[in-house]
């Protein structure tokens, strides 16, 4: 298949065009001057059902909609985009906006490590066995999705952007660090990423011979969002040598593939690139965040965790929407998180049940909702520790007081009278 990507600047020729209404186009214009704006045609024609698109996960997932800015900011960029079309002045009114959004959640720029005093921008080390790399090359993605939290990357902020290529950087850390056991390839999507590019940096790091280095990920939506990277891109059996490469030297190879709903699953180009990928000995990981307009459903969480196991992938996390772009919109309470999880989990075999969730990506590290409960007379949400910035504080369970609007770890207070968690001072250390 041809790839043709869509953007704000010329979403306008997708062949279904004639659907939108002037209020559809005015809404996409709007945010989309705010909020990254990028789709293809797999997804336009292969992916949206454009008879009910208003409503069509898919089509929410990728097409900017109204209720994503607050109201007085959606009006406000109307406004400027009425009386201004010098591109400098609506990229001011926009980070006015996105600044606004939290554009960097979760303490993400206290996880840049330093080398020898130098600062490594394009790297991430936030828990111990874990480092994240930002290969420059791998800094937009194929379709952008509107939750993303790592927007900022896509919208020209060049203060809110991690990315290198120094791999020689990246060897050096974890040589310095025998902790890490694993490297996590990010971005973006790293397999936008020509496969000759792709095979120098994992070239290098195998060369190393790290003897603390067990596993290479690959974070990426690709596989929802083309699939023929696998198939019939014109490196497309190079990207999967390069694969073979790593399984072949002894390192594991985790693919962390994004699906936000099971209708990416349904497609034959979709099975042909899983079937494809697994071949070369990789094992694939998927996770999503839970996202009201697009999966806060059980029936559609099980159906998509079964789909999964069944093209031989394994289910991994839900996460909880972060804290950042459009969180109001796209976010459920942590109540309705934990019934959504239950409902599903308790719908699948055990097969399934290796996902983890609803979990929080939050500034001290992954805490996951175990369950409501009710303690000496106080209702709680019962909360542990996944991952840590302090390895100590995983699998310590908390209890936080019960708070049915509750979105996220930020809005939590602890239960039986404790002036603040256990974790907080340690924290607080770590922050200055």
């Amino acid at each position: 298949m041809k790839y043709q990507i869509y953007s704000l600047h010329n979403y306008r020729k997708i062949p279904q065009i004639d659907k939108f209404s002037e209020q559809d186009l005015k809404n996409i214009d709007v945010v989309g001057h705010v909020l990254p704006f990028k789709t293809n045609n797999y997804v336009v024609d292969e992916l949206i059902d454009w008879d009910n698109f208003h409503e069509d996960p898919i089509f929410i997932l990728n097409f900017p909609q109204r209720g994503m800015l607050q109201p007085e900011d959606f009006k406000s960029m109307a406004s400027v985009l009425e009386r201004e079309t010098d591109k400098v002045e609506l990229k001011k009114a926009a980070n006015v906006i996105r600044h606004k959004m939290n554009p960097h959640p979760a303490g993400q720029a206290h996880n840049v490590p330093e080398l020898n005093g130098q600062k490594l921008p394009g790297i991430q080390h936030k828990y111990d066995e874990t480092m994240l790399f930002f290969p420059t090359q791998g800094q937009t993605c194929h379709a952008y999705c509107t939750f993303c939290f790592r927007w900022p990357q896509f919208t020209g902020m060049d203060d809110l952007k991690f990315a290198m290529n120094q791999i020689d950087y990246v060897i050096a850390y974890l040589k310095a660090h025998p902790e890490i056991t694993d490297i996590l390839f990010t971005g973006g999507d790293p397999m936008v990423m020509k496969a000759s590019i792709l095979d120098a940096y994992i070239t290098k790091l195998l060369d190393a011979d790290l003897p603390n280095l067990q596993t290479i990920r690959i974070g990426s939506k690709s596989l929802s969002f083309w699939p023929y990277r696998y198939l019939t891109d014109s490196d497309a059996d190079d990207v999967l040598r390069v694969f073979e490469k790593v399984t072949k030297a002894g390192k594991s190879l985790a693919f962390m593939a994004h699906f936000n709903h099971y209708r990416e699953l349904e497609t034959p180009a979709l099975e042909k690139a899983v079937a494809r990928i697994r071949a070369t000995g990789a094992q694939i990981r998927t996770q999503s965040p839970l996202l009201n307009h697009i999966n806060a459903d059980s029936d559609v969480w099980s159906t998509m965790w079964r789909k999964q196991v069944k093209l031989g992938m394994i289910p991994y996390y839900m996460f909880i929407a972060r804290d950042t772009g459009a969180q109001e919109y796209f976010g459920v309470s942590l109540t309705k998180a934990w019934e959504i999880f239950r409902g599903a989990y308790t719908k699948v075999s055990g097969i399934s049940r290796t996902v983890r969730g609803p979990s929080m990506s939050c500034t001290p590290g992954k805490v996951r909702i175990v369950g409501v409960s009710e303690i000496k007379g106080e209702k709680v949400f019962v909360c542990e520790f996944i991952q840590g910035r302090n390895s100590d504080w995983v699998g310590q369970p908390f209890f936080a007081k019960y708070d049915p609007r509750a979105l996220w770890m930020d809005d939590l207070k602890p239960a039986f009278g404790q002036e603040e968690f256990f974790f907080e001072e340690d924290l607080a250390r770590m922050m200055l």
